[in-house]
């Protein structure tokens, strides 16, 4: 799997050498002299090259051709029209002949000059005339608009021409002139764009040229204008250079080079600090399709030539990585992803300091998740830190606030919405490869989830139980360090089991009588036993995820039913029997979280035994059950240390004190090892 993920991000990176040093227009240059290895050309900027394609196609005039279809089929019209019009107003009276031939003079007039629309395009205002070139018979020449008629100016002029004419019904021919002044000069935009293209085509891309040899750029001098774009053209040269010689491969082999060390890395970290992970290879995958998908995500916007790759949100991946895994996992990938990135774009350094310290915020603000309120809390902060970065690059960069180029922090703010998808994939995630993000954990810890209303109408001592179990366990692991959030709601479930005999369990029967009286001890037992293997069953039906299943399974581990066992031992001393009858399945808790709620499970249950509790009382019962535990070996395969088992009983002891309302009063002091058996819940 990891070769696997190896190979494919080396394939998708891009294979241009890069240009080993770091500069900046207005900056000072930091390196050694730098002298110009062969000869390359200087490369017109971006602003340069758009201001000279403007000025291309400006000199590019409009073409417009004469359509002579036109003129024909409007004096056809013109006579057809005037015949008709003539007859119908004046019956045959009037100067016909001078009336027909003034206006068929006006509309041969019009049509032998060239009557255009104008396009707004050409125009500087709705009223300015352009040049343009004129194609009449495959001959063209360059003419003013001003030269030709338009339909408003046509019509103008029919007026004045009128007045100047006697004998003519001037109303009569200007309402028939008008209908029959159509554009003949028409625009020919396939033409015009087809001049405009091969005007930009003839653009130069350069501005001249380095010879080799040539001094750029001296140690300390200040990289202008001249020298940036000289630098620029050498860069780009510089990596473009072999790019289907051998040198691809000696690129390729570099970044196999430092992807493999880089994620070789994380999976050392995952064998010495997250063996179940390393040996689960859904969730393996998960993480290595994670890592993949941003590396492949950056390098296609490297090849996309995206405007400024801080619109990719990198801090996607340390949230999604906290939220299902945690937060040493989460900065361990994210920092390796930033700095394999690192060697892809510009400015490394500054990319690298970025990114980091984003989605270290990132991680800190979701570290423990309480509310969904803090995803818009996180993308608060995290836009904060991009903020403060920024005006210190800013500062460092221009010395003045006031040059400060607000609109380059622009792709920060996409970037910190885009990392919002993070939340909808981690469902995606959840679903695909079973893992168990801390939004779901929050969603089942609300005790309205339906197993838990369950729960508390069917088994309210249970109920009552599992919530003071739940505020013991997530004080202790908070203090000693784990997923508190995992622990609260593994210890709300932790005895759903016991639904399916309810009375059977002392905290839920009443004062009117003993089921147990009636059945053996064996009997007893075993049910007291089931409802672990009915809790596993009541949650898998209910479609709760396997890490807080696993909270159900371990809560006893390999004890003993005690009371059961001693009552059995002591009524029949000299029978017979099998141990395992009155011993739990396990296993045996495997974590911080499980072995925090074996303990506070056991202490919670332990308490509500005592008659008048008091200081001294929950100290001795505390040190006893939790001894009693170690003596057991139920922690062995947990990584809770000495240490944390002492803060443990403090905080249990604490927390007991404040909930039966003891005044504390003297010091505890250690217990020996109880010879008496310790209390079940």
């Amino acid at each position: 799997m990891l070769l696997i993920c190896i190979v494919v991000v080396v394939l998708i990176l891009p294979k241009e050498k890069r240009f080993k040093y770091e500069y900046e227009k207005g900056k000072v240059w930091m390196h050694p002299d730098l002298i110009s290895p062969f000869n390359f050309a200087i490369e017109k900027t971006n602003k340069e090259l758009e201001a000279d394609k403007n000025e291309a196609i400006s000199a590019v005039l409009p073409v417009y051709k004469v359509d002579d279809k036109v003129t024909s089929v409007e004096q056809e019209a013109f006579k057809i029209d005037f015949d008709i019009k003539w007859k119908s107003r004046f019956q045959g009276n009037g100067n016909r002949a001078k009336n027909f031939r003034v206006g068929i003079d006006l509309i041969d007039e019009f049509y032998k000059r060239g009557i255009i629309e104008l396009n707004n395009h050409y125009q500087k205002n709705k009223l300015a005339d352009y040049y343009l070139t004129l194609v009449q018979n495959n001959v063209a020449t360059n003419v003013n608009s001003s030269t030709l008629f338009t339909p408003s100016r046509a019509l103008d002029y029919v007026r004045i021409k009128l007045r100047k004419e006697s004998d003519v019904e001037i109303a009569f021919l200007i309402d028939i002139i008008q209908d029959h002044i159509q554009p003949n000069v028409i625009f020919d935009e396939n033409l015009t764009q087809k001049l405009e293209k091969k005007a930009i085509e003839s653009i130069s891309l350069y501005r001249g040229m380095v010879q080799k040899g040539e001094l750029i750029v001296s140690n300390k001098d200040v990289v202008t204008d001249d020298v940036y774009k000289k630098i620029e053209s050498l860069r780009k040269e510089y990596e473009q250079t072999g790019l289907f010689s051998g040198k691809r491969q000696i690129v390729a082999l570099g970044q196999l080079i430092l992807v493999g060390i880089s994620l070789s890395l994380l999976m050392v970290f995952l064998y010495l600090f997250r063996k179940d992970l390393y040996y689960d290879y859904r969730q393996l995958s998960l993480i290595l399709i994670i890592v993949s998908g941003m590396l492949i995500t950056l390098s296609w916007a490297i090849k996309i030539e995206l405007p400024s790759l801080y619109y990719i949100p990198y801090c996607i991946v340390p949230i999604i990585i906290r939220l299902l895994f945690d937060a040493r996992l989460a900065l361990n990938i994210h920092i390796l992803v930033v700095l394999v990135a690192g060697f892809f774009v510009p400015n490394g350094f500054e990319f690298t300091f970025f990114q980091i310290t984003a989605g270290m915020t990132a991680i800190y603000s979701i570290q423990n998740l309480l509310r969904r309120s803090q995803y818009l809390v996180s993308a608060f902060f995290i836009l904060l830190t991009y903020l403060v970065c920024f005006i210190g690059i800013s500062f460092i960069h221009e010395g003045s606030f006031t040059k400060i180029d607000w609109i380059a922090f622009s792709p920060f703010v996409l970037s910190v919405l885009l990392s919002l998808l993070a939340y909808p994939m981690i469902y995606l995630f959840e679903k695909l490869f079973g893992v168990t993000s801390d939004i779901t954990l929050m969603e089942l810890s609300n005790t309205n989830n339906p197993l838990l209303r369950e729960l508390a109408f069917k088994a309210p001592g249970t109920f009552q139980h599992s919530m003071q179990v739940a505020n013991l366990a997530e004080a202790a692991i908070y203090k000693i360090g784990g997923n508190a959030l995992l622990v609260r709601t593994g210890a709300l479930y932790h005895d759903i089991g016991k639904m399916k005999a309810p009375n059977y369990f002392v905290e839920n029967q009443k004062k009117t009588g003993n089921p147990h009286d009636e059945l053996t001890y064996e009997e007893s037992a075993r049910i007291i036993i089931r409802h672990v293997t009915d809790g596993v069953e009541l949650a898998e039906k209910n479609n709760i995820p396997e890490s807080v299943i696993d909270f159900i399974k371990t809560h006893h581990g390999t004890t003993r039913v005690d009371y059961f066992y001693q009552s059995f031992l002591k009524n029949f001393p000299d029978r017979i029997f099998d141990e395992q009858v009155f011993r739990y399945p396990g296993p045996i808790p495997f974590s911080k979280e499980t072995g925090v709620l074996m303990l506070a499970d056991s202490v919670e249950a332990a308490s509500r035994t005592l008659k008048d509790p008091d200081g001294r009382s929950i100290d001795l019962l505390v040190d006893k059950i939790i001894n009693y535990k170690l003596e057991q070996q139920q922690l062995i395969n947990t990584d809770i240390t000495l240490k944390d088992i002492e803060i443990i009983k403090q905080i249990f002891k604490q927390m007991l004190m404040s909930i039966y309302h003891v005044r504390v009063e003297y010091q505890s002091t250690a217990i020996k090892t109880p010879e008496n058996p310790v209390f079940e819940s």
